[in-house]
């Protein structure tokens, strides 16, 4: 027999690198692509808006369909993610291969159901907002590619997140570029007719965004089989498998509502907004448009820590993860700290992308001030939540974002409208945020204490 020595298996990153390099090497990549699809929402709405009002209006009216759709990928995606990166960091590489291919298996079938409502109840989505022929001819054709060819889209979530659950967030970062990239390139093409193109106008508008999510899932499925020897993927084992489709929707489903929540936010204040005048959701909109640049590093902060988390947790790294915890936090506070900034110094010259009239100018500016103060708040929020998330206690979060947005958010807004002034309606925000915080502090430290005990015995 030979004495050769057997070399111990090889750790995944996430459990040996310094935790600030670690989290930086894989946030940078992520919070750069969240830009860049930061900036192609702003870009997208612009060429669209060329068209005519209800152009943009018609799109407008498409987002809780595209919202719900990226509410029920991203919340199954978070679910998977967490499972995947547990089940390595403990060293169970068929629980991980498990969840990734029952992930896919969701993806597919999270698709079919849309696809099928999308083609048969687009139109009937559009005309119960709006009697206007062409708003609903625009939206029907926009709903039906969109929903009917989201294929791209669920696939290109789950298979980004699996490079990301991995620690390859700078291949995930390439395919998100790819896609979004393509998008920008192809939708002045298509909605205009150029280079020979046909016109399609709003229709042109979705096929650019089905064909760069399909070719940012299709290289992300390249880079999984190619580059991502931490999981192992089986068309035969793409199928159903209850117990983890279990684990992955009870860390998930509080994603998918959270999200879901945001919609109905949205529309609620937004029929606040418009008792006073329409510029008041205008603002409100451009409020949304801008925030994105701030709240989207942020985003991909936490996708990077969430992860490292779920991993070190398994491993039962305590140090890890609470290292992980404090710099994620503070690398938050420090981002929403400059969105603070920039809302209280600047908010005209933020407007004037928007083509501010002097009646949006003289409602956006105070608006701008009074909500850009809870960004910090925001920053402790956010992490906080995702690290419930990470390591077992999603339903924390989900209570945290109904307190906010349904409990407080929607009911302050409308208390603060009966009095009949406009800037006051804005205070909504930091009040809720005071709320949120205090729910997040509480539910953090829960987490942290079951977390420390599960954790013992490790390092």
């Amino acid at each position: 027999m030979s004495n050769t020595p057997v070399s111990p298996p090889v750790e995944n990153k996430m459990g040996v690198l310094p935790v600030g390099r670690l989290l930086g090497g894989m946030a940078v990549p992520m919070m750069i692509s969240m830009l860049v699809q930061a900036f192609y929402n702003i870009v997208d709405s612009v060429f669209v808006s060329q068209l005519s009002e209800d152009a943009l209006t018609a799109v407008s009216l498409a987002f809780p369909l595209q919202n719900l759709m990226i509410a029920v990928i991203g919340g199954t995606a978070v679910g998977m993610n967490a499972l995947l990166s547990r089940s390595l960091g403990a060293k169970e590489q068929a629980q991980a291969d498990r969840a990734a291919n029952t992930g896919i298996f969701l993806a597919l079938c999270s698709f079919l159901v849309f696809a099928a409502g999308g083609l048969t109840l687009s139109g009937v989505f559009f005309r119960l907002q709006t009697d206007v022929p062409q708003i609903v001819a625009y939206g029907t054709a926009y709903g039906r590619i969109c929903l009917g060819c989201s294929l791209g889209l669920f696939f290109q979530f789950t298979f980004e997140r699996l490079l990301q659950s991995t620690g390859r967030t700078h291949l995930s970062m390439c395919t998100q570029i790819c896609g979004a990239v393509l998008n920008i390139i192809l939708d002045p093409i298509l909605i205009f007719g150029l280079f020979g193109a046909p016109r399609l106008e709003v229709a042109g508008a979705a096929v650019a965004t089905v064909i760069g999510q399909s070719t940012a899932a299709a290289l992300a499925f390249v880079l999984n089989i190619k580059c991502n020897k931490d999981i192992h993927l089986d068309i035969r084992r793409v199928r159903w498998h209850g117990p983890t489709a279990k684990s992955i929707y009870r860390i998930g489903f509080p994603s998918i509502l959270m999200q879901s929540i945001g919609s109905v936010m949205v529309f609620g204040l937004n029929r606040i907004l418009i008792s006073f005048t329409t510029t008041a959701t205008a603002v409100f909109g451009a409020y949304f448009k801008l925030q994105s640049f701030i709240f989207m590093p942020v985003f991909g902060l936490n996708n990077a820590m969430v992860p490292i988390i779920a991993y070190n947790f398994g491993a039962k790294k305590a140090q890890r993860v609470k290292r992980t915890i404090k710099l994620a936090v503070i690398t938050a506070i420090c981002i929403m700290a400059v969105g603070t900034a920039a809302f209280e110094l600047i908010p005209g010259q933020l407007l004037s992308f928007f083509n501010a009239s002097p009646d949006m100018l003289a409602i956006g500016i105070p608006a701008l001030r009074i909500i850009g103060v809870h960004f910090v708040l925001a920053g402790f929020c956010i992490p906080a939540g995702s690290v419930c998330q990470a390591i077992g206690n999603p339903f924390y979060s989900l209570i945290v974002s109904v307190c906010r947005q349904l409990l407080v958010l929607l009911p302050a807004a409308w208390l603060l409208a009966r009095t009949g002034v406009l800037t006051l309606v804005w205070l909504a925000f930091p009040i809720a945020e005071v709320v949120s915080l205090t729910l997040s502090s509480i539910f953090l430290r829960r987490t942290l204490r079951s977390a420390d005990k599960a954790m013992q015995g490790g390092e």
